[in-house]
């Protein structure tokens, strides 16, 4: 029963941080108005923001296993969320420039 446990709250702080990423990401390349600066950012402030949810999920709310090793916690709960949120917003959704806004409505 730990075992599930744990691996239930593993997959929880992964995807967790996938979406935080995926949406700093967004975030990053619609206010950023550089190719580079944004994916620099999204790197930067992504790597920040999601040890902090680490911490804040594996530490204060104890979710996850215990892995025994510094280099599996930032690998799997840093670096592989990282990477694919980073490639869920450049891959797959469009480009900011390219979405069409509808105009804002007259308000009487």
């Amino acid at each position: 029963m730990t075992g599930v446990a744990d691996a239930v709250g593993l997959a929880v702080i992964v995807l967790l941080n996938t979406a935080v990423v995926a949406l700093a990401t967004r975030f990053f390349r619609v206010r950023l108005h550089t190719r580079w600066g944004a994916a620099i950012y999204a790197v930067l402030f992504g790597t920040l923001i999601l040890f902090v949810t680490t911490l804040i999920l594996a530490g204060f709310l104890g979710l996850g296993p215990n892995l025994d090793s510094r280099v599996a916690v930032v690998g799997l709960t840093i670096v592989g969320p990282l990477t694919i949120g980073l490639t869920i917003d450049y891959f797959w959704m469009p480009d900011p420039a390219a979405v069409e806004l509808p105009e804002p409505a007259d308000r009487p």
